[in-house]
């Protein structure tokens, strides 16, 4: 079976030789152009040196150790882990893949070496056994052809000597491979890849690939207008797909997926440059939904991992309109930290802050983490259950040696018990942040040992930040919406197959608290209650037990205004005061029950001008009753010039008079408070 590598550099032949329908379409972005001017180039006529180095090194520690009786050839020392020193991204992924197609083919390369007697070479020590069988990989997938040197590339003396080496004996190592052939019957070379990377690359290939929409630089609607320009025809699902056509993501809305064969074609297109459309695996897309989706009420995203650079952007993208940062763990060197912000300011990214420390070392009081409000955690897994787990564990940097995984189709227990260790741990250690609300865990593992079981002992540790309010597990946004039987309890999952790549999605969230206000209003807007309870003032809770009668449940009546309700003004009032000075100063200490003057006095040390206007306006208020004194005064002494007779009945109801009006002008709250006292003087 021709390897990925050779397929990518296949199809992108088709595109430039205009055997492509699309191939009339240019890439904008000329730097883009070059970049894959230069993967055909190397596809096609070789490696620089350094690639075969780095590819040795990293086969080196990736191929299969045989046992004492099956072993053909020595590679020497393989203790040590290797030193690897890429030129740039495009040379890091070249190298992986070269390594990989090696370690696919190993068992073929060894006995070509051996039955073309091109192997042992005294002169080529043990230690470049690893670079021999991978040039011999490249060398012949290049049907034997001679390698171009490439003119600014830095010559390796290793490289250049086994090259001219196997170039030598090409003759003799294409009738090993045909002796090959004919002795296992194999119609072409991809009999002897393992079956179950047989079957991983099957499924890779048939699956639909998605490209997430960057909205800070292109429209839903504007990518639609342009693909239809293109030709292509919208259709409802993946089951719908013929050739030229995509569908909306039924889960996200800002996802499209595509035929698997346009890949190439899809890549060279102009609405694909320039950072509008972004390929990458739907598991990264569901997660980034899940933790925006939490932020109801506004609030930070802690993001565990780096991982890809792809998914940190995504989430950028979704909250963008928000108030929302974006704070990314574990960005250790100052060289990675330029070259993510320059990625992030061509995709148009604002809101992303970059932390030095790992997750792990963060402390959950750390200042500037006070307002986070979700935990985004994508740990390192097995990446088994993604749709090309190649390309996931080569775009987010994780451990080389999963490849070796990927390659035997399984984890060993060893593996699989530290890998779940660390999830735990993580886990664990984002349960103590007491300001986060919710926490999104996602992996593309298979495995329940890194999905289900990692959060139920999590949940059952008891380690909480908040003790009064713990996490509990809650519905994933997309459990309603899946078209299979993905949802397992509380848990979202897909099972990786032809159509969909696998993903594991746990939602945790803290219980919120509810006060008994808040319940029954709840109740009663379900017509729960439906008049059994009413509420009552606080007042007539507290009346003495000798005063209180039992009364049936009945129907709520039109609220009319009785004495007792007119008593209960007293405290209400208070306690609408008693809130008001907490609003203007929360500071001021809190005091018993006191007069209104003095509540409406103390926040004006504050430096609130309001309760100082009242108490004026009240002062002024009272000075009415003394005006009108001083008018009947006025009244009773005319009257006294006129009857002189009367004058001592005059003043005494004068000043009777003037007695009464001045206590019907004293502010109501005074006179109750009085009348309350004197029925109850306790």
């Amino acid at each position: 079976m021709p390897d990925s590598e050779s397929n990518l550099v296949s199809s992108h032949v088709d595109v430039i030789n205009g055997t492509s329908v699309l191939s009339e379409t240019k890439i904008s972005d000329e730097k883009g152009s070059v970049e894959k001017t230069a993967v055909t180039q190397f596809g096609k006529n070789g490696y620089p040196d350094s690639i075969y180095i780095n590819a040795a090194k990293i086969f080196q520690g990736l191929r299969t150790e045989k046992s004492s009786g099956r072993i053909l050839l020595r590679y020497g020392d393989t203790s040590e882990s290797p030193t690897l020193a890429f030129k740039d991204e495009h040379s890091r992924r070249v190298s992986y893949q070269l390594a990989f197609n090696t370690l696919k083919y190993q068992n073929l390369l060894e006995e070509m070496l051996v039955d073309s007697k091109v192997y042992p070479c005294y002169s080529i020590p043990d230690e470049l056994t690893s670079l021999l069988v991978v040039m011999l990989y490249d060398l012949q997938d290049r049907k034997f052809q001679k390698r171009k040197i490439f003119a600014e590339e830095e010559r390796v003396a290793e490289v250049q000597e086994i090259g001219h080496y196997l170039y030598r004996y090409k003759t003799k190592l294409a009738a090993a491979l045909a002796r090959c052939r004919i002795k296992y019957d194999a119609l072409s070379i991809e009999y002897f890849v393992p079956e179950t990377i047989s079957k991983q690359e099957q499924r890779t290939s048939a699956l639909p690939i998605c490209f997430w929409i960057n909205t800070l630089k292109i429209s839903l609607e504007d990518v639609i207008r342009d693909l239809e320009m293109k030709g292509f025809t919208k259709v409802e699902s993946v089951s719908d797909f013929d050739h030229y056509t995509y569908a909306v993501d039924q889960h996200c809305h800002d996802v499209l997926v595509f035929p698997s064969c346009l890949r190439e074609e899809l890549l060279n297109l102009d609405i694909f440059a320039d950072c509008k459309l972004l390929l990458q695996d739907k598991s990264r897309s569901l997660a980034v939904h899940s933790a925006h989706a939490l932020l109801s009420e506004g609030g930070d995203i802690i993001m565990a991992h780096i991982g890809s650079h792809l998914t940190i952007a995504h989430m950028s993208v979704l909250t963008n309109d928000s108030m929302s940062r974006i704070f990314v763990c574990g960005v250790k060197t100052s060289a990675k930290e330029e070259e993510l912000m320059n990625s992030f300011s061509h995709m148009g990214c604002t809101n992303i802050w970059l932390l030095h420390e790992d997750f792990i070392e963060l402390q959950p009081t750390d200042p500037r983490l006070e307002q986070a409000k979700v935990i985004l955690l994508l740990p390192q897994c097995s990446e088994l259950g993604a749709g090309n787990p190649m390309e996931l564990i080569l775009s987010e940097h994780t451990d080389a040696e999963l490849l070796r995984d990927l390659f035997q189709g399984f984890v060993s227990e060893d593996k699989l018990r530290i890998l779940a260790e660390r999830q735990l741990n993580e886990l664990l250690h984002a349960l103590k942040f007491k300001k986060v609300q919710a926490i999104v865990y996602c992996t593309c593992s298979v495995y329940p040992e890194e999905n289900e079981l990692v959060v139920k002992k999590a949940l059952e540790s008891g380690v909480e930040g908040d003790k009064k309010r713990p996490y509990r597990l809650i519905p994933s946004i997309f459990s309603t919406c899946s078209d299979s039987e993905s949802s397992t309890e509380m848990f979202f999952k897909m099972e990786p197959s032809e159509i969909s790549s696998g993903c594991f999605l746990a939602i945790l969230e803290r219980e919120k608290k509810v006060s008994a206000k808040d319940i029954l209003a709840s109740a009663a807007a379900q017509a729960l209650l439906d008049g059994i309870v009413e509420e009552k003032p606080k007042e007539e809770v507290k009346k003495p037990k000798g005063k209180q009668r039992k009364r049936k449940p009945k129907a709520a009546k039109p609220h009319r205004q009785t004495a007792a309700h007119v008593k209960a003004e007293v405290p209400v009032s208070k306690a609408a005061s008693k809130i008001e000075e907490q609003h203007v100063c929360p500071i001021c200490p809190k005091s018993p029950t006191s007069k209104t003057q003095e509540k409406h006095a103390r926040p004006t040390k504050a430096g609130s001008d309001t309760p100082q206007k009242t108490v004026q306006g009240r002062k002024a208020g009272s000075d009415t009753p003394q005006k009108t004194v001083q008018g009947k005064k006025a009244a009773s002494n005319t009257e006294q010039k006129n009857a002189h007779q009367t004058k001592a009945a005059s003043d005494a109801s004068t000043s009777k008079a003037a007695s009464n009006t001045q206590q019907k002008n004293v502010p109501q709250t005074d006179s109750r408070v009085e009348l309350k006292k004197s029925v109850n003087p306790d």
